[in-house]
């Protein structure tokens, strides 16, 4: 089955750190470049961060520069995203995206209490 399922998701306390999972299957996963963007109420879906093939180059959206860290383990078909400083304005339905095959995970909910 095609598929990229999140999880890793919860309600924390501004300061906190959160670590976002996002398991893939029915691809190849190491030959797509992978990212993770997320959509507040009410706002459009933004990039958060992105990983090549190989994980050798990442990019990160202004917000969460010297924050999130996003990372890929090709064996295990997982990328993740590694959150923490949390603030209020991080609350979000967070999802993952496999970028040459525009497929896409259902979402977790990230709740940062302020």
């Amino acid at each position: 089955q095609v598929q990229l399922v999140e999880s890793g998701g919860d309600l924390v306390q501004a300061g906190g750190s959160l670590r976002l999972s996002c398991a893939a299957s029915g691809i190849a996963f190491s030959f797509n470049p992978m990212a993770w963007y997320r959509q507040a109420p009410g706002k459009q879906r933004e990039l958060v961060a992105g990983i090549s093939r190989g994980g050798g180059s990442t990019n990160y959206a202004d917000s969460g520069k010297g924050r999130f860290t996003i990372a890929r383990d090709d064996a295990k078909n997982t990328v993740y995203l590694q959150m923490s400083s949390l603030k209020a304005e991080d609350t979000a339905v967070y999802y993952c995206n496999a970028v040459a095959r525009n497929l896409w995970g259902q979402g977790t909910q990230v709740t940062v209490s302020s």
